[in-house]
């Protein structure tokens, strides 16, 4: 099975190859990432509207060279996938839109890609982890704990009431005059700061529900910042290490509730799977070592390159759906929300298939 990937929901334009055995083995035959990260820097965050041009202008070059480096040919690929949202809308209708138009022309099904599905999947891609798992998925826009128990089948346990984790990273980084992409200029301050300096709380810890709070958090941040301005370099530094040794005491809080929960529901889960553009903070990856260990299971963390956003993600989810038949009409609508939990199992209707026969 080939499937070709498209991805538009952010700032990245991606498209990727890849390759599903019969046996359930995947492999990346190519996986191209253009970021925008110069188009919103002066922004200081992403702008939708540039996001959503900026796709279209690289979008086919993409898909080519991806085809190119794949060594296949259009013509090869089994199904087209696209990420159908969430995400920034207009971004959203380029990538899915690209992909009705290939998979009408190529005569072949379209799979709309849930984006915190194909997060979630990306460890079965990279480490054949099996069902099911508990997912730690942190990205900026989202902080989930999900157990995973099947393609399709996904059920929240965790959910951030306000600020997601890497949202709270790129405020903080804004705060202190650190630029844009935020979270790792703060984790590249806080190497050289002092995480005890200041006394900055942690929302929600001990609490038997595995949701995340980051607001309260992030104002204690600004409060301890407008008390010693002019900030020195020493000064953003400590404020950087202590933001980040607060988050990462929250998450192993959190997510050993959340793990609780998981046991407690599903029985033990087969890994803890952590996500999105987080997980490529080596700070919290330590952490989450050592609190798989803690709890008795093993932690699965996919490169940092298939961390972020990718297509080879998407391409893969949709390889996996449509190993289970699960393909979608080409009047499949784009989403700018929509939920993980809320991703269904629903084959396509023979009629729509037949769509791609004629």
């Amino acid at each position: 099975m080939l499937v070709l990937g498209i991805e538009t929901t952010c700032d990245e334009t991606a498209a990727a190859v890849v390759e599903r055995h019969e046996d359930g083995r995947g492999r990346i035959l190519s996986n191209i990432v253009l970021s925008q990260t110069n188009e919103h820097a002066a922004f200081g965050g992403v702008v939708p509207e540039i996001a959503a041009r900026a796709h279209v202008e690289v979008l086919d070059l993409l898909i080519a060279k991806a085809l190119d480096e794949s060594g296949r040919r259009l013509e090869m690929m089994t199904g087209i996938a696209a990420a159908a949202g969430p995400g920034l809308i207009g971004g959203v209708i380029v990538g899915l839109t690209t992909a009705k138009a290939l998979a009408l022309v190529n005569k072949v099904p379209l799979i709309a890609v849930n984006h915190l599905e194909a997060h979630a999947l990306t460890a079965r891609l990279t480490d054949g982890v099996p069902f099911p798992y508990c997912l730690f998925l942190a990205s900026g826009g989202h902080t989930q704990i999900v157990a995973v128990r099947d393609v399709g089948d996904y059920v929240l346990l965790g959910n951030t009431m306000d600020d997601a984790i890497g949202e709270a990273f790129d405020k903080t980084a804004k705060l202190l005059g650190l630029g844009y992409p935020g979270g790792p200029r703060v984790e590249r301050e806080a190497e050289r700061g002092d995480p005890a300096r200041f006394a900055l709380p942690r929302p929600m810890r001990g609490r038997e529900e595995a949701d995340f709070s980051l607001s309260g958090l992030k104002t204690a941040l600004r409060l301890e910042a407008e008390r010693i301005v002019p900030l020195s370099d020493q000064d953003v530094a400590d404020l950087s290490a202590s933001f980040q040794q607060a988050v990462v005491d929250v998450i192993h809080d959190r997510l050993k509730a959340g793990l609780a929960l998981f046991r407690g529901r599903f029985g033990p889960p087969t890994a803890l799977v952590a996500a999105g553009g987080v997980a490529a903070n080596q700070a919290i990856r330590r952490q989450l070592h050592r609190l798989a260990l803690e709890c008795g299971t093993v932690l699965v963390v996919p490169p940092p390159a298939l961390c972020t956003d990718n297509g080879a993600m998407i391409a893969w989810a949709g390889a996996e759906r449509l190993a289970l038949g699960l393909t979608d009409p080409l009047e499949t609508a784009p989403r700018a929300r929509w939920p993980l939990e809320e991703v269904s199992k629903t084959r396509t209707p023979a009629s729509y298939l037949e769509l791609y026969r004629l």
